[in-house]
């Protein structure tokens, strides 16, 4: 059975909103790139699908936009060929190497870490509160940048119920970021994968 690992670039104060300056630099974008090669799928909600594919799908012409540095094309080369799974009402359907998950959501995450070898890679915002609530992940990742933000969304805002988490790495990035993970302090579920 697999592990669901939930993995986002955070501020200081707790903002994961996209727009907030959490910009990922070079070695830091290295690390996420390792990190969707290796999971065996990424796991989005609507609203990270439809952003991530804006940014991060090949364009048609094959070449990758003038905008994007060097250093960030192994990364949309990684993301751009990862399996995904998409959690949505709305969407009738995705595209993007993407599968549409149906039906009631914790049976159907539970199905898809059943179905895994590895770890399944979470993304997004409000999805991953939910899963959380559900006691569903078993890894939590944060590469808390230095910046302090004052607005947006929080990460997992909204939870109701407290998690005790213990650490199991603590990564430190020449900008000042540093890298926590964490799992449950209770977990009982499959082992911890790979530390990095």
């Amino acid at each position: 059975m697999g592990a669901l690992r939930y993995s986002i670039n955070v501020a200081l104060d707790g903002c994961v909103h996209h727009e907030a300056g959490l910009a990922p630099d070079a070695e830091s974008m290295r690390y996420w790139t390792a990190q969707i090669a290796e999971a065996d799928a990424l796991l989005f909600g609507r609203v990270t699908y439809e952003m991530m594919a804006a940014a991060w799908r090949r364009p048609e012409s094959g070449g990758w936009p003038d905008w994007m540095e060097e250093w960030e094309t192994p990364f949309a080369e990684a993301i751009d060929g990862a399996s995904k799974h998409v959690v949505s009402r709305m969407l009738g359907s995705v595209d993007w190497n993407a599968e549409l998950l149906r039906g009631e959501l914790g049976d159907a995450v539970r199905q898809l870490k059943e179905r895994s070898s590895g770890y399944l890679s979470l993304g997004g915002v409000k999805l991953p509160t939910e899963l959380a609530a559900l006691g569903l992940i078993d890894e939590f990742e944060f590469l808390v940048q230095p910046v302090v933000v004052g607005h947006g969304p929080r990460l997992l805002e909204g939870l109701r119920e407290r998690i005790q988490l213990e650490l199991v790495e603590r990564r430190e990035f020449a900008s000042g970021a540093v890298l926590h993970r964490y799992r449950p302090a209770a977990a009982g579920g499959p082992p911890l994968l790979g530390a990095g």
